[in-house]
């Protein structure tokens, strides 16, 4: 079966939480790290297992990754607020640059769980690889293409013949294939320019580019880079859905107890959502802005569920991915239900599976 391949623009190293460094210019010792005690002697520790399978306080250690820290809220406001721990688990969260890279990671076996758009997704299952969806976390439609003002574009027809700067593989690439659909346009009456998510805006600034679409965490970045010249057309004809997905060797049981932290944590968002946003900035780790956050999470809808509507719009994003990606596999609603599982969200929210 053909691996899904690697994220087409550059991405920076995730960041792990909490994480253990080796002291500068010393290696650790076979079998395990070196730590040194007061009396400066060298004790070796027990030889350090996968992220999956090591244990801390006899707590089993479940390893997620993401990327949009808003899409996927939840899991950082349980990891802010401390909440795994209720679950009896011991939770390691990273993040990558995009729902690509961080589906990448769970494929590759360095995570259990990953937080991931609906397109990698889609694209991972049209390609045979061995995922499950267990819960569609948060919906989000309230997109923007920026643009610039001496570009003229008052509406998406106004885009054919130009170039259009855009994170290719991700969501925002199909964010932009509605756009183009609501003008009777495809891609082909574009110039479609392959940019990471934060090299949108300086392409933008610089000319190179008449419009681009990008995640909504770089709407002000390139709000405040091109001041005057800053525009932007609305958009919310394509709603983006963050899923929780699991690898091959994430059991039921605990992706049950992962999903009864999630929706702890969502009652927490709807309690408190101060709170909630205070969490999330917390743990973007400088990434993100409190006034962005502020701004934009309240436009994200939050709970965990798996209903009809979902296969429904992975069938029509593999329709799409199949044409534009040339990717083998079945694109029907069946052959992409199948990569559901709702066992453990029945396990702990059975009203929340209506998908039969």
């Amino acid at each position: 079966m053909p691996a899904l391949s690697r994220s087409p623009f550059p991405s920076r190293p995730g960041r792990t939480f909490p994480h253990a460094q080796t002291p500068r210019g010393r290696r650790p010792a076979r079998g395990g790290p070196a730590q040194h005690t007061r009396l400066g002697l060298r004790r070796r520790l027990p030889p350090r297992d996968r992220p999956a399978e090591r244990r801390r306080k006899g707590r089993p250690a479940v390893s997620l990754v993401g990327s949009d820290h808003l899409g996927g809220a939840p899991v950082h406001v349980a990891q802010e607020h401390g909440l795994w721990a209720a679950e009896g688990i011991d939770a390691i969260v990273t993040t990558q640059p995009t729902g690509r890279d961080a589906l990448n990671a769970v494929l590759g076996g360095q995570a259990q769980f990953g937080v991931v758009g609906d397109l990698p997704a889609v694209t991972a299952a049209l390609g045979g690889r061995d995922l499950r969806i267990i819960a569609d976390l948060s919906r989000f439609s309230d997109w923007r293409l920026l643009t610039r003002t001496d570009r003229t574009i008052t509406g998406f027809a106004a885009l054919k013949g130009r170039k259009v700067g855009v994170p290719r593989g991700t969501n925002v690439e199909y964010a932009l294939s509605r756009m183009l659909a609501s003008a009777q346009l495809t891609a082909a009456d574009v110039t479609v320019v392959n940019l990471a998510p934060n090299q949108v805006t300086s392409a933008l600034a610089r000319g190179d580019i008449d419009a681009g679409l990008t995640f909504p965490s770089f709407y002000e970045a390139a709000r405040t880079a091109l001041g005057e010249r800053y525009a932007e057309l609305p958009f919310t004809g394509y709603t983006a859905r963050t899923l929780l997905v699991a690898g091959p060797k994430a059991s039921d049981e605990i992706s049950a107890a992962v999903l009864r932290t999630v929706l702890r944590a969502q009652r927490e968002i709807a309690d408190d959502p101060a709170r909630a946003r205070k969490a999330v900035v917390a743990q973007s780790k400088g990434a993100l802005q409190a006034g962005y956050v502020d701004a934009y999470q309240p436009r994200y809808t939050y709970g965990a569920t798996l209903s009809p509507d979902l296969p429904v719009q992975l069938a029509e994003e593999a329709a799409w991915v199949k044409t534009a990606q040339g990717l083998p596999g079945a694109a029907d609603r069946a052959a992409l239900q199948r990569y559901l599982n709702p066992g453990p969200l029945t396990a702990v929210d059975p009203a929340a599976v209506t998908v039969r």
